[in-house]
């Protein structure tokens, strides 16, 4: 007897094959056989009308601080994810010195958007090596399964002190074979890889830039010998691509003998640039080498709200003499004070930021339930101020003051040039990217792209109308099987006898992705955006339930992958 049959629901494996009606059968924690007349279980789930899924594999998060404090793992596990790896970008919190901890806390705020109070709250440091830090992860049993990958920018920190927050201090040849050793003791202690930034995007909280932006040759070189003296990790890159980057990264990439996974996002200012990235990436593979694109299933922007981090009146002297004020006492005096609301239009200073609103308005939108992530210029605040003969700041403050004041603007500037959402269409149907870019745990009080995997279903297999939308099959094998299969988990991302029972039942017609919204629930009171999902009946991990309608379990089979 199983220890439980999932019965005639649509079965989409993972592998990309059509889906098929099928009962699928767990026993010990994995799949014991999918197919038809499977006998009996201890508990059967009628999933008739169902879609029966992997569990979703999301190798591109940042829940390295908050994977210590919360085993719920929220918003991912609201959306279906099972597996979560961090340490990406070339930020993280190991291995680190006593004392130093401050200097990792404020790059993860300052690249990742994590606020200080929140790290320093929640952080206990009980740490101080990456096997260290692993043990720590490991000793906290969570709804799903987790890797960590050892980040650049805390390696060069750890060995090279001050000096190594700067990307224009070079290594000395023993600094760089002490990083090496370093990152040769984590790989073999349970890291999944090894990762690096070399993007202006990514500055410290007080400034500077990412301390790996400008890694050399012979500081690439050491490192990637001891990838391949350890003979496991992915390197994971985010990079500008400025001229031969990327040629210096396969260099690398070839020197370990280790698989390459880099980020790829359309940028304003080199539109057309990620289609070469994305053109050595499929050089690369067809060279024989396996290197993968990590993909959006949506434009990259951020929400804005009067409760968020960035809106039009940030910078307003008006708004800045509210502070002493509770976000829910300012949006009440703003709903009740019409000269209030006049005063923060007309009275609005000539600043940066100011400037940039006014023209970032003409691809800023009003989000709306159901949730549209692929809006027409027409749709904008601009257009609609221009329409109605109206000052486009007004019509945003209108705007924000809906829903009682707790409405966000979504403003794209990443894979939105085109205005819809084309570029993604383009980089989904790649055979060599995969799913990634979505940032979980991360950026909080702007973007809230952990629901990215439902994006996958609602928008590009079911909803999209400014263009095709994309076979189901396809899109659960980019966020299943060809997630795990970047980082090597062939135990999971596929349902077939053997592999784990990590599942997810869906209500495929019903799912539907919610208006985000802020909350305050992190360390110290921290905000955060998140957006909740509705249509993911059962989640699994390891065969247990661990979320049934919505609502958590209680269950936490969730650990840590060692390589």
């Amino acid at each position: 007897m199983y220890d439980l049959i999932i019965r005639g629901g649509t079965v989409v494996d993972g592998t990309g094959a059509p889906s098929r009606l099928a009962d699928v059968a767990v026993s010990a924690g994995r799949i014991a056989a999918v197919g038809d007349d499977l006998g009996r279980a201890k508990r059967e789930i009628d999933a008739d009308g169902m879609l029966v899924s992997p569990g979703w594999v999301d190798i591109h998060t940042h829940y390295d601080g908050q994977a210590t404090w919360d085993p719920d793992m929220t918003p991912s596990s609201w959306h279906g994810v099972t597996t979560a790896v961090f340490g990406n970008c070339g930020v993280g919190f190991a291995p680190v010195r006593p004392g130093s901890e401050p200097y990792l806390i404020n790059l993860m705020e300052g690249v990742e958007d994590i606020p200080e109070a929140v790290l320093s709250e929640g952080l206990d440091f009980q740490w101080e090596s990456f096997a260290d830090y692993l043990n720590v992860l490991e000793a906290t049993p969570r709804v799903m399964d987790v890797g960590a990958q050892v980040p650049h920018g805390a390696l060069r920190f750890y060995v090279m002190g001050e000096r190594g927050a700067d990307h224009a201090q070079a290594p000395d040849e023993a600094e760089i074979e002490r990083m090496g050793v370093l990152l040769e003791e984590a790989l073999h202690a349970g890291a999944l890889g090894f990762t690096t930034s070399r993007t202006t995007k990514h500055r410290a909280a007080d400034g500077r830039l990412t301390p790996s932006l400008t890694a050399a040759e012979p500081e690439l070189a050491g490192l990637a010998l001891a990838m391949k003296r350890a003979g496991k990790g992915v390197i994971e890159v985010n990079s500008d691509f400025g001229p031969g980057d990327f040629q210096r990264l396969r260099a690398a990439a070839e020197l370990a003998d280790r698989p390459l996974s880099v980020l790829l996002v359309q940028v304003d200012n080199a539109p057309d640039l990620w289609r070469e990235t994305l053109a050595g990436v499929d050089q690369a593979v067809a060279d024989g080498l396996e290197f993968t694109a990590q993909v959006g299933s949506r434009a990259i922007g951020m929400l804005m709200g009067l409760q968020s981090s960035i809106h039009p009146f940030t910078t307003h002297p008006l708004w800045q003499s509210l502070s002493e004020l509770s976000d829910a006492e300012r949006v009440h005096k703003l709903l009740n004070d019409a000269n209030l609301r006049s005063r923060l239009v007309r009275e609005r200073p000539d600043d940066n930021h100011v400037r940039w609103i006014t023209q970032a308005l003409d691809r800023t939108f009003a989000m709306g339930e159901p949730v549209d992530l692929e809006p027409s210029v027409e749709q904008s605040l601009g257009a609609q101020a221009r329409a109605a003969n109206r000052d486009p700041i007004e019509v945003a403050l209108d705007a924000l003051l809906l829903d009682e004041g707790r409405n966000l603007l979504l403003h794209p500037f990443e894979n939105y040039n085109a205005g819809d959402l084309s570029v993604v269409e383009a980089m989904l149907r790649n055979p060599n990217t995969v799913c990634g870019v979505a940032d979980a745990g991360a950026h909080v009080g702007i973007i809230c792209d952990a629901s990215s995997p439902t994006t996958l279903l609602t928008h590009w297999a079911r909803d999209r109308t400014r263009g095709e939308t994309l076979p189901l099959e396809w899109l659960v094998h980019k966020q299943t099987q060809a997630t795990a299969r970047t980082y090597q988990l062939h135990d999971r991302g596929v349902l077939a006898p053997g592999k784990r029972a990590d599942i997810n039942v869906i209500d495929f017609d019903n799912l539907m992705l919610h208006k985000p919204r802020v909350v305050h629930d992190l360390p110290a009171g921290g905000r955060r955006i998140v957006q909740s999902a509705s249509g993911y009946k059962h989640t699994f991990v390891l065969g247990m339930e661990v979320s049934c309608e919505g609502e958590f379990t209680g269950a936490r089979p969730g650990r840590l992958i060692r390589s």
